[in-house]
């Protein structure tokens, strides 16, 4: 059964994000080593129930969804294809449609029934 597997936190600061985070929860950063700015939280020990996630500036407003103003939770899928059937066919929409992050897999946004934003996430290292 897939499970949700990482958060994301949009911040207009993001360094002042990291820091009420790191300051109220002790959660650590580390800035992800990859194409765009994007902060790597670790919540806890990996011994302890939870998911990590990460801080980014929040994105701007376009065409297909308004500018998030909230959390937005990932799912890992084996099969993003698959499952974007499942959720259209569940009265779900696609907001943004599956793209590549090179060198780690695919994703995808999609709005559930109520209004609500959340990803999905294929792992592929050959994704382009």
């Amino acid at each position: 059964m897939p499970k949700v597997t990482h958060f994301e936190i949009y911040a207009d600061d993001p360094k002042r994000a990291i820091k009420f985070y790191k300051n109220v929860f002790g959660w650590e950063a580390k800035k992800w080593d990859g194409p765009m700015d994007y902060w790597m939280i670790t919540t806890g020990s990996d011994k302890e129930p939870g998911i990590n996630g990460a801080v980014m500036e929040r994105p701007e407003p376009n065409k297909c969804d308004d500018a998030v103003t909230t959390f937005m939770c990932w799912i890992t899928v084996p099969s993003i294809d698959q499952f974007t059937k499942k959720i259209v066919s569940n009265g779900g929409t696609i907001t943004m449609p599956k793209t590549a992050i090179p060198g780690m897999g695919w994703n995808l946004k999609f709005m559930d029934t109520e209004g609500n934003n959340a990803g999905l996430m294929e792992m592929d290292k050959n994704a382009e």
